[in-house]
């Protein structure tokens, strides 16, 4: 019987994030799509605030915490939490 593989990025969709940087006005998003491309996975983001600001990125992305940080976060909390560098262990 063949191995499944292991899905990646399991908990992308619903997951909230914060841009470093605002995108199109706003910096608090939500993934609600994703797709599988080969090796690539790709999430859809949306705006809480602004369901028409919309793009994909690749999920991928969402890991480099100096673009992305994980939840909906303040910039008073965005100051106090240092960004940790990415995990680059397997």
């Amino acid at each position: 019987m063949p191995k499944s593989k292991k899905q990646k990025f399991p908990y992308l969709l619903g997951s909230k994030w914060t841009s470093q940087k605002k995108v199109d006005g706003w910096r608090h998003f939500e993934v609600v799509n994703r797709k599988n491309q080969g090796k690539w996975v790709y999430a859809e983001m949306v705006s809480s605030c602004d369901p028409n600001v919309r793009f994909w990125t690749n999920a991928a992305i969402l890991q480099d915490q100096e673009l992305w940080r994980p939840g909906w976060l303040t910039l008073e909390d965005m100051e106090l939490i240092p960004p940790t560098p990415l995990n680059k262990g397997g």
